[in-house]
């Protein structure tokens, strides 16, 4: 197929390659938040998360949302103090999904006498 004909066919992958997604992940801080926060196990006020990663309170409540916003964190307000705690189900399908779309287009690979079935097209 061409890149023509691949850009008007339609498929699983581009529901999945969702640019809200990438980019609340491609900043260095908020991967290392989302990180922190999946290894903790529980919802964590921003406070909590702030005193873990040594960046300032204003800037970790930023990214914090950001992470919400594209569904990866629920939030919930308590007073004055915000907790956030990972969607897993959310994170994990949107994962699992894209993971799956990409392999659905994946090429077989042509066991030929040069590469033995072990060529890099996989």
């Amino acid at each position: 197929m061409s890149p023509k004909q691949a850009v008007r066919c339609c498929g699983a992958i581009d529901e999945f390659l969702d640019p809200s997604l990438f980019k609340s992940l491609c900043d260095p801080t908020r991967a290392r938040l989302l990180s922190c926060l999946v290894k903790c196990g529980r919802a964590c006020t921003v406070g909590e998360v702030a005193a873990c990663c040594a960046v300032d309170l204003s800037v970790v409540s930023r990214h914090l949302q950001q992470l919400s916003r594209a569904g990866l964190l629920a939030s919930v307000k308590s007073g004055r103090s915000v907790s956030y705690e990972v969607r897993y189900d959310d994170l994990s399908s949107k994962l699992r999904g894209l993971a799956a779309a990409i392999e659905e287009f994946r090429p077989a690979c042509i066991k030929t006498p040069c590469c033995g079935g072990s060529c890099a097209i996989r």
